[in-house]
């Protein structure tokens, strides 16, 4: 079983049931049914979630095909149709979905030739039935099926199509047999910061500041040193949009339930676990977090915490990975640790000439950033219990990464580049440089990230996005992405 699995509808002799058999499945078994495990069989559709053609609507929203290559993510379906023709020119074939299903599949007719123009919409969004037309001698009738909607709460993936042989008598028409074939549409699947690396995405932009030639060569100095490919979405693609992750991956849209979700978009609020058993559940394939206002379920694989964590590995734990949350707390008592060695002197921002230079002893004396920091602390806090708990971590399992913020609204923005928000290319990390208090000329909360990591055998390169990416609300996980190894696990050899 696999995604480009095809199916092949057969009509027989007149004297038979029309026969709905996946490849390489007796022509008795399975034809209705969809079972998982490693013996399994049924088809399987991609949801068609890219675009891939430049300056077209998604693929996913498109009823015509806009590129043939288009049709790579499709699933091949054939109806074998041999028999009299003198049959099939007294009698109908029709081709049948549920109005319930046929809004989360489309189905193209191809019918000869290689242009755009051979390939017809026959079933999806308000056409939920289709009259096959048939050509005299036709054997094999060619569709290719997509899928429109993941599987969700309230949709297990399954959907299923009819076909039936009608005799289209002048009065009422008369049914005289059919059968059916199912279908489940692949899943949506992340691949988490523990998997390897292959590929690093990014855009070239240009901004009031100039070109971001010089973050494009961090990112290829990090790329080099994770043994990974640099890829650069030039501008002519990316219409100089620096949130843009890179050409031809696929997308994912969710309505979030509650007030305040926003910037799904950007990916920076959007990531997944790596695989965990908690309690007696496993997650081969890990758990999804989306970032929000308040933690809310994500139903089809995971829950929602806040944004700011990221996943890291280490091999040689027998969970692992390590989780790194932002944490207001432990930057406030970095600082306290400071002042009290005799730096309060020190300050934030020196060396950047368009921001004013904060010291340590002004940090702590302003008790509006201490409360803001603190609200966020007990937000962050709430979702460290929700980690713990559906991760199956413990505190052992969490590294607080010294961080600020401020409230706008009802948001918080981060005071200074958030060093989570990185980008993790296994062993590898692309950490926002905080431009942190210089101690002996050492940025101090770069020696406290460092006194956290390298012990774990872990690697970093601090990163300038300060202007790129941290004033536009957005750090280095924002704007990149990451093509990883999937993983050798098969979902459809789970049993649910």
């Amino acid at each position: 079983m696999t995604p480009q699995r095809a199916v092949r509808l057969s009509l027989k002799k007149p004297t038979h049931a029309v026969c709905v058999v996946g490849v390489e499945m007796p022509v008795d078994v399975y034809r209705k049914t969809w079972c998982w495990g490693s013996g399994g069989s049924g088809a399987i559709p991609l949801v068609n979630c890219d675009r891939d053609s430049h300056g077209s609507r998604e693929d996913l929203h498109a009823s015509q095909l806009s590129s043939l290559e288009d049709l790579q993510d499709m699933s091949l379906m054939v109806l074998s149709c041999s028999g009299p023709d003198q049959l099939f020119e007294s009698h109908k074939l029709v081709l049948k979905v549920s109005l319930s299903d046929s809004r989360r599949l489309r189905v193209y007719c191809a019918r000869g030739g290689t242009s755009l123009s051979n390939y017809k919409q026959v079933l999806g969004p308000h056409h939920p039935s289709y009259e096959v037309e048939r050509h005299r001698g036709e054997k094999d009738i060619r569709f290719h099926v997509e899928g429109l909607a993941f599987p969700d709460a309230d949709f297990s993936g399954l959907v299923s199509l009819s076909i039936s042989l009608v005799d289209p008598r002048p009065l009422s028409e008369v049914l005289l047999f059919t059968d059916s074939v199912a279908f489940r549409v692949a899943p949506w699947i992340m691949t988490p910061n523990t998997q390897p690396p292959l590929e690093l995405y990014v855009c070239s932009v240009t901004d009031a500041h100039g070109r971001n030639d010089k973050f494009l060569e961090d990112m290829a100095h990090l790329a080099l040193k994770a043994n990974c490919k640099l890829v650069v979405c030039p501008e002519a693609e990316n219409r100089n949009d620096r949130w843009i992750q890179g050409p031809d991956f696929r997308y994912v849209t969710r309505e979030i339930q509650y007030a305040g979700a926003s910037g799904l978009d950007s990916f920076g609020n959007l990531d997944v676990s790596p695989p965990v058993t908690v309690g007696d559940t496993e997650y081969p394939l890990g758990r999804i977090l989306i970032g929000g206002s308040f933690p809310s379920l994500f139903p089809f694989v995971g829950f929602g915490v806040e944004p700011e964590c990221a996943p890291t590995l280490r091999p040689s734990w027998p969970l692992g990975f390590r989780l790194l949350l932002a944490s207001p707390s432990a930057c406030l008592q970095l600082f306290q640790e400071k002042k009290e060695e005799g730096y309060g002197e020190a300050a934030q921002f020196d060396g950047l000439k368009h921001k004013m230079k904060r010291s340590i002893n002004e940090f702590l004396a302003d008790r509006h950033l201490r409360r803001d920091s603190l609200h966020v602390q007990k937000c962050i806090d709430w979702n460290r219990e929700v980690l713990k708990r559906e991760l199956g971590l413990v505190e052992g399992d969490i590294i607080d990464i010294p961080q600020l913020f401020f409230l706008k609204g009802a948001y918080a923005e981060a005071f200074f580049p958030d060093m989570v928000n990185m980008v993790v290319l296994g062993k590898y990390l692309g950490i926002p440089k905080p431009f942190g208090p210089l101690i002996n000329g050492r940025c101090c909360l770069e020696e406290k990230v460092r006194s956290l990591l390298e012990p774990l055998g872990l690697h970093y390169i601090f990163i300038d996005d300060f202007l790129s990416y941290h004033q536009l609300l957005g750090e280095i996980h924002c704007g990149t992405n990451v093509c990883r190894k999937p993983f050798a696990f098969k979902w459809w050899n789970m049993v649910p």
